[in-house]
């Protein structure tokens, strides 16, 4: 219900094309390896579980920073988040999305500066401290980047419903990450609001950025 809620603000024409992007990117992270029906039954769950609503998106949760302080989402409360998870090795959903992600808090102008960027990684084995310091800050300069053990970064990641699998093509000689590509905004107590498909223009993750920046924070609504 609250995902359906925080959809009126889409036209919908805008919400069917979100929706067969969300398609498209389930059938791009498959395209790569034989199908194995385990893993397309986790992938379907989790993707109905994000667009029905029917079980909470998100929550608190602590990682690492490059400098190795333990930095938790509350620490960004009072400032809307755009949260996206993926790995430095990504040859180009990532960059492309992370691109977005730059260009729409500079096309806020000052409001911009309400807005935090968060970059969690799904490959903490080869995205070291250095190359995470480097990687999403060429993006925008307020990225903060966020790493911990395998298994704290699949806690937060399953509590976003994204999925993600190590696979290694044909031909080729490392692995790549196949991984669910949402960019997802976060009300400014870490609250999930909706989210944005692989591929979303700047121009509408702005827009609908803005919007939120326009409305009155929720605990002085209550008042």
């Amino acid at each position: 219900m609250a995902f359906r809620a925080a959809l009126k603000g889409w036209r919908l024409p805008a919400l069917i094309a979100a929706i067969l992007l969300a398609a498209g990117a389930a059938w791009f992270q498959f395209r790569q390896t034989p199908p194995v029906e385990n893993r397309r039954a986790d992938a379907a769950r989790m993707m109905n579980e994000l667009m029905t609503g029917k079980t909470p998106v998100g929550g608190p949760f602590t990682l690492a920073d490059p400098d190795g302080r333990r930095t938790s989402l509350s620490d960004f409360q009072g400032k809307l988040v755009l949260l996206y998870f993926g790995y430095t090795f990504c040859p180009d959903v990532c960059p492309t999305d992370l691109l977005a992600i730059g260009q729409a808090i500079r096309s806020l102008g000052a409001g911009g500066e309400e807005v935090q960027p968060l970059f969690v990684t799904l490959d903490p084995g080869r995205d070291t401290r250095e190359v995470l310091r480097a990687y999403a800050g060429s993006f925008h300069p307020r990225f903060v980047s966020l790493s911990g053990t395998e298994d704290e970064i699949r806690r937060v990641a399953t509590s976003y419903k994204v999925f993600y699998e190590k696979v290694t093509p044909p031909g080729v000689n490392t692995y790549l990450i196949d991984h669910s590509a949402y960019v997802f905004l976060l009300d400014r107590e870490g609250r999930f609001i909706t989210l944005f498909p692989p591929g979303t223009p700047h121009e509408r993750m702005a827009s609908m950025v803005r919007e939120q920046l326009s409305s009155p924070h929720r605990d002085a609504a209550r008042k």
